[in-house]
């Protein structure tokens, strides 16, 4: 029988399963006697990947049905360091369930938008989450955490996505605040101000965020990226969402 790789990003470990992308995601969103109700994030990882940090082939081994031939829905390899260590070109599709259980699917693209000359706000998932305002897009982002760091803060890989700014990408003081659910708007302004306006590049908003996405609030996609490589994965439009995948678009919405 098929055994899977995933790769969950909240909380972050490498998981083995014989459960698809879509009952993998229900499974881990919808709660056990391990874990609360709540988002997946995942990654499916090619399961030929082999990297001497991970016990793969022996998580394998131990992947096999239970005694009533039920699938094996985990077998924890590393809940620690794991981004890190697993080449992106082994990353293949990216899900994202909501606590209701509906997962979407993402492929990879080839074209990584950087958009320049605008603010930005970001939410790092893994391996760390504070929300973070930028006036650098997310190329140059990535490259001062991770390639280049310019502080004494860094990471060895990161995985995170941009949120819808509005009018406050541009007019962060006067831009009218439309639809965004973020808490202390007040402060946000001020970073975005701040960030626009002083020498800092990237200012922090809240160290302390909610690891959990706000997937109506994503403007572009999903970014990961290490000190070699660089992945981006796209979110469909709104308009795609509501009439192709029409459960997970409510329930994201919610």
């Amino acid at each position: 029988m098929t055994i899977h790789l995933y790769l969950s990003l909240v909380p972050e470990a490498l998981i083995a399963s014989m459960l698809s992308p879509e009952d993998f995601g229900s499974y881990y969103a919808l709660g056990s006697a391990k874990k609360s109700r709540g988002q997946a994030l995942f990654f499916e990882v090619d399961p030929t990947f082999r990297h001497p940090y991970f016990k793969i082939d022996e998580a394998f081994e131990r992947c096999i049905p239970h005694d009533d031939g039920s699938l094996k829905a985990s077998v924890y390899i590393s809940v620690y360091r794991a981004l890190e260590h697993i080449k992106l070109s082994a990353l293949q599709h990216l899900f994202l369930t909501t606590q209701d259980g509906y997962t979407l699917d993402l492929a990879p693209s080839e074209d990584i938008p950087d958009f320049t000359g605008q603010l930005h706000l970001y939410h790092e998932i893994a391996p760390v989450a504070p929300l973070v305002v930028s006036r650098l897009g997310p190329i140059q982002f990535l490259d001062q955490l991770v390639r280049n760091p310019v502080s004494l803060v860094t990471v060895p890989a990161l995985v995170f996505t941009e949120l819808q700014l509005g009018e406050l990408a541009d007019d962060p003081e006067m831009g009218i605040m439309i639809n965004m659910q973020y808490g202390n708007q007040d402060h946000l302004r001020q970073c975005l101000t701040d960030v626009k306006t002083k020498f800092a590049t990237t200012k922090m908003v809240d160290r302390s965020h909610n690891p959990n996405v706000q997937y109506r609030s994503i403007k572009n996609g999903f970014y990961v990226g290490n000190k070699k490589e660089m992945r981006y994965y796209p979110m469909p439009k709104a308009e795609e969402l509501r009439v192709l995948n029409y459960r997970w678009f409510r329930s994201a919405n919610m």
